[in-house]
């Protein structure tokens, strides 16, 4: 409206209102703003400054930029501003996405690594003061640099175990004067990302050796350089899109967006099948070791059992899954079950039913000997210690043992067996932390009452289910039943989560 009623003035009838100076120059230059058409490297530029929706997922991103003799002077200065404009929707930082650059010809030379800066306007800086190699077009050879220095955490890179997506974005122009195959497929390998990116009369089949499955997302190929602004719509894409969102993962636990692609990922406690997209948990061999003495009432003995079932809730129970067992003892040791007895959580159950309390002494330490020299054996059906399976004993007393614990427990702690012990009613602490793996405030747990041992299921819910847990059942810190609604968490789909608060969770998720 404003444009079409200024287009009736020219000039000349603005001057006419000079004697008012500030409505003059005001009117002036929205006549000018209104009449302005911007060019399309200028929209390019606007949009860019007006419009990033991207996300801040940080990634370790290396530029390999082909500066070859026959990339013309002003070509190679269109790579410039197409990595400019790129830098435009990376959120650039220590702890957000590092950028690096080479450029190679006949060698490889780095510009910067992904250490060196830490701000936008320094990486830009960098690209600008960039000078053409023109020599030749050893591909090859920059890959491998790409792998075997870019991408180590002696320059930048962080360590493979913070799952920060590797990129690598090549940019050439020719056909390599080396062989790329082997080492792309090398670096690809390794878990680097490669963009291949080809302008002019470049092999398809060189762009799609160097580029990362699917082509179709990684593999791009322009005429000419002044075509290559044209991709900067289709990495804004990439980078800006959270594929996770975009896309029928099927990932049955987590999915992890990265540029173009994504990956699954299970929940703590949990690996991921060859599928890459569903979860196994992880196998314990797990024995319970009861204190049957008779100090313990009868009702009390009972609330036990419960306890048991109810954390039997949380085990994947079977031959491949995790085995359990389970002995109780007085003034001797009774094994009730081995890990090989029970194959399904039902028999368990039933079997843990149908426990009788011994009423005899407390030999916590004879307990403790039985645990490892026998329950954990492979002949009781313990699975060989080369495969790593968690070997877990859980004891549970409310007594001063009759004999030492200190030395038995410590050989079994040093057998590889994490003990955690639960202490009921006016069990000494120390006598707890003597049986207890390190570190005692994960390992050892003491209430009041047999009616308050329950309260450990329920703050293992919480945890459990918020991704808090590794592989055994309590190995992070139990919060005290008062503080279980302000237990900071993350929570799953089962979840809803209001302000880092535990609020609820779907019953349906154990049924």
């Amino acid at each position: 409206m404003y444009k079409n009623t200024l287009d009736r003035y020219t000039d000349a009838h603005l001057r006419d209102l000079s004697s008012l100076p500030v409505i003059y120059l005001f009117l002036s230059f929205l006549y000018q703003f209104c009449h302005f058409t911007p060019n399309s490297s200028q929209t390019s530029s606007l949009s860019l400054i007006l419009e990033n929706p991207c996300k801040a997922i940080p990634l370790d991103f290396v530029f390999v930029i082909d500066s070859s003799r026959s990339i013309r002077t002003n070509d190679y200065e269109k790579v410039k501003t197409f990595i400019i404009n790129l830098l435009q929707f990376l959120k650039i930082g220590h702890d957000a996405t590092r950028v690096g650059l080479l450029q190679y010809g006949s060698v490889v030379q780095p510009e910067f690594s992904l250490s060196t800066y830490t701000t936008k306007s320094e990486v830009e800086q960098a690209v600008r003061n960039m000078e053409h190699l023109a020599t030749g077009t050893m591909t090859g050879l920059a890959i491998q640099y790409t792998m075997e220095t870019a991408f180590t955490e002696e320059h930048g890179a962080r360590p493979m175990n913070l799952h920060i997506p590797r990129i690598a974005m090549i940019v050439t122009d020719g056909r390599p004067q080396d062989t790329v195959e082997e080492i792309a497929a090398q670096a690809r390998q390794a878990g680097i990302q490669i963009f291949a990116i080809g302008v002019g009369r470049v092999d398809m089949n060189t762009l799609r050796a160097i580029g990362s499955e699917p082509h179709s997302e990684h593999v791009h190929l322009v005429a000419n350089f002044s075509q290559i602004e044209t991709l900067i719509s289709v990495f804004q894409s990439k980078l800006c899109s959270d594929m996770c969102e975009v896309v029928d993962h099927q990932c049955q636990h987590i999915c992890v967006s990265s540029p173009a692609s994504y990956r699954c990922k299970c929940r703590e406690g949990y690996i991921l099948n060859p599928d890459g997209k569903t979860c196994t948990a992880i196998p314990l061999d797990f024995v319970f070791v009861i204190d049957s003495s008779r100090s313990i009432r009868t009702n009390d003995y009972e609330k036990v059992k419960t306890f048991i079932i109810n954390l039997l809730q949380f085990l994947k129970i079977g031959h491949d899954a995790t085995r359990v067992g389970l002995l109780q003892y007085g003034s001797v040791v009774q094994p009730e079950f081995s890990l090989s007895t029970y194959t399904t959580k039902s028999e368990v159950e039933q079997a843990v039913r149908n426990m009788e309390h011994l009423a005899t002494g407390t030999m916590t330490g004879l307990a403790i000997q039985y645990t490892m020299e026998t329950a954990f054996t492979e002949e009781h059906g313990a699975r060989p210690m080369n495969l790593h399976i968690p070997r877990i004993a859980m004891i549970v007393t409310d007594g001063r043992p009759q004999d030492t614990v200190e030395e038995i427990a410590a050989q079994a702690r040093q057998a590889g067996i994490q003990i955690f012990a639960i202490g009921v009613g006016r069990v000494d602490m120390n006598t707890l932390r003597a049986i207890g793996s390190e570190p005692h405030s994960e390992h050892v747990h003491l209430v009041a009452n047999f009616s308050q041992i329950e309260t450990l299921i329920s703050v293992f819910q919480i945890i459990q289910l918020c991704e808090l847990t590794s592989v055994s059942v309590f190995t992070n810190k139990i919060k005290k039943q008062t503080n279980i609604k302000t237990a900071r968490c993350k929570c799953s789909a089962y979840f809803s989560n209001n302000r880092n608060q535990f609020n609820q969770f779907d019953p349906q998720f154990f049924m």
